[in-house]
């Protein structure tokens, strides 16, 4: 969710949008890569919008115009309540997601109120949360159960993060000099939590695989908006659509909308119900441990800051370097839509696989129950799927995953050998 300021650190930016830039953007501007805004016009709509029956009637914009409208866009202050609902395909992952946790997370990567831990739960299911921000220092976002509640707030050097249900805290001070940056608010990178923050990763895959158009208008959370609308113009994505509604006024994102090329209801939509542009409460970023809480001391913000440069490097593929004891044997192949990482597991270098008879029975039958077997000159293997990501892990240990049809993944292990 760390703003991409690249724009900056370059010193160039999307044409037209120059004079408005000094130095470092405000983290909380919606930044989108000089690469996307930079996108040859024969991939972006230049026809300008126009308002369908019912919608707002605003003014014509174009798709290059409305994208260095979101990068121009200088909101540091907001406050509000989204939404978001995640129709994957998968179970919940709210009683897996301490297993996932990556070096750096934290001293204690199960600590009920690790965030990296805790926010993985947004993979599945409808969550409301609450956002507030007061520029690049102060940030907050809860995510609200019935009877509980989980925030994570930033302020200054200070990162807490508290779960009333289990009354455990999680607290990580940023090293003098070492802002990260991360923005709208102290997510943990690679964990979306606003339509910025979905948006800003759906752009980054943009450039050159995409075709960009406006859709029309639309009202979000009472405010007239543009639409965005993001299809992959590869073959084998499993990514139909993506359409941010984009605030007429303030150039910020107010609603992500991802539909799968499979059809059916969104797999995932997140968007603001109310927001508010005003100047946030200051008591909103401030917090102390309660009376009996089991505080949590997280690692220094140079792991995070280095986790998150590797996972901007490699468009998030990186993050599948987990599923390795030592992070190797991990090579990335295609770009934008189409990128699959393949994964030598244990088993590929002759440890437990199927071809070498030492995968339990019980584990192979399941395995063999919940996937799809096929076969290529590969040899071999079960693809696992979801709606948005699926997974080959053929006989002999290797793995290949990515946001591409089951036909993708068997031609990409096909091409490996």
């Amino acid at each position: 969710m760390a703003p991409n300021d690249s724009a900056d650190t370059n010193g160039t930016a999307p044409h037209g949008t120059a004079r408005g830039v000094a130095g470092r953007r405000k983290a909380v501007r919606y930044i989108v890569p000089v690469a996307v805004a930079g996108v040859a016009a024969a991939t972006i709509g230049l026809v300008p919008a126009l308002a369908s029956s019912g919608d707002p009637d605003l003014p014509e914009i174009t798709a290059q115009e409305l994208i260095e409208k979101i990068a121009a866009s200088d909101t540091e202050q907001l406050s509000g309540t989204v939404k978001i609902s995640t129709d994957l395909g998968i179970p919940s992952l709210g009683g897996l997601a301490g297993s996932f946790v990556p070096d750096g997370a934290g001293d204690k990567g199960g600590a009920s109120a690790d965030p990296q831990a805790k926010l993985t739960e947004l993979a599945s299911g409808t969550h409301t949360l609450r956002v507030a921000a007061d520029g690049p220092d102060k940030q907050r976002v809860s995510v609200l159960d019935n009877a509980s509640e989980y925030s994570i707030i930033h302020n200054g050097d200070q990162v807490w993060a508290y779960d009333s249900k289990s009354n455990a805290v999680y607290h990580a001070k940023e090293k003098a000099g070492k802002h990260t940056g991360r923005g709208e608010h102290p997510a943990p990178d690679g964990v979306p939590t606003t339509p910025k923050a979905f948006a800003e990763q759906a752009l980054k895959a943009a450039d050159g695989t995409t075709s960009v158009t406006v859709g029309g208008t639309a009202q979000v959370a009472g405010r007239d908006a543009y639409r965005l609308v993001l299809k992959p113009e590869q073959s084998g994505s499993t990514i139909g659509s993506i359409t941010v509604a984009v605030d007429a006024k303030t150039g910020v994102p107010l609603k992500f909308t991802l539909q799968p090329s499979s059809g059916g209801k969104a797999a995932i939509d997140a968007g603001f119900t109310s927001v508010d542009f005003g100047k946030p409460a200051a008591s909103s970023f401030s917090f102390t441990p309660p009376k009996g809480a089991e505080v949590t001391e997280a690692d220094s913000a140079g792991s995070r800051e280095k986790a998150a440069q590797a996972h901007q490097a490699d468009g998030g593929l990186g993050a599948l370097k987990g599923l390795n004891a030592k992070g190797e044997g991990v090579t990335v192949t295609g770009k934008g839509w189409s990128a699959i990482a393949e994964i030598k597991t244990p088993g590929a270098a002759g440890k437990p696989s199927k071809a070498s008879g030492d995968v339990p029975a019980e584990a192979q039958q399941l395995l063999d129950s919940v996937g799809d077997k096929v076969t290529g000159t590969f040899g071999s293997g079960t693809v696992f799927k979801t709606r948005l990501v699926n997974a080959l892990m053929t006989d002999d240990g290797r793995v290949y995953v990515g946001a591409v049809t089951k036909d993708a993944l068997v031609k990409a292990a096909d091409n490996a050998g």
